[in-house]
């Protein structure tokens, strides 16, 4: 048997509630996703790629020893990354009507992720990889949570997981490396 078609809203219908309060941008009728809490998850996860591109920067330049050049360049690679995150995470906070909170007082209350310095290459390694998997596991919550109430959100965080989980491929394999 074949299900019926999906219902969809007719184009009158459509027209009119565009017209709607437009001031809200993206924001329509069908968003049906708890906006405030996905604002304050969205403010959240742009603390943690802030603290996060501040950890990979400090450990780009504070790198030494025998393997740093190569485990350096990995850092900053990962420091861009993550800056692009949190540029997406902003662009998508204004989208949905709020105010990317860039208050560097409150970021490393905010981030999910700790600011660990770590002071030798391994340990700056291990940090940044505990970050990582911070973030996987936090994103992925925030992915089931919206479901289907916000598929651009929802797409943004999926494909932002998907970087963080290769990042803690890479630095898995570089702790594999350089461990005792």
């Amino acid at each position: 048997m074949n299900a019926p078609p999906p219902a969809f809203t007719d184009k009158a219908t459509l027209r009119a509630r565009a017209r709607q309060h437009v001031e809200r941008g993206a924001v329509t009728e069908g968003y049906r996703a708890d906006r405030p809490t996905v604002l304050r998850l969205l403010d959240e996860s742009l603390a943690t790629e802030i603290v996060c591109t501040l950890r990979y920067r400090r450990h780009y330049f504070m790198a030494s020893g025998i393997h740093a050049q190569a485990v350096a360049a990995e850092f900053l690679e990962h420091a861009n990354e993550e800056q692009v995150h949190a540029d997406r995470i902003a662009a998508r906070i204004v989208q949905l009507g709020g105010e990317p909170d860039l208050n560097p007082d409150t970021l490393t209350r905010r981030s999910h992720a700790e600011y660990v310095p770590g002071r030798t290459l391994l340990e700056m390694i291990h940090e940044d990889l505990v970050a990582e998997r911070v973030a996987i596991e936090s994103y992925g919550e925030i992915v089931r949570y919206i479901g289907d109430d916000d598929p651009t959100t929802r797409q943004m965080f999926v494909e932002i997981l998907a970087v963080e989980e290769q990042h803690a491929e890479e630095l898995v394999t570089l702790l594999q490396r350089l461990a005792p």
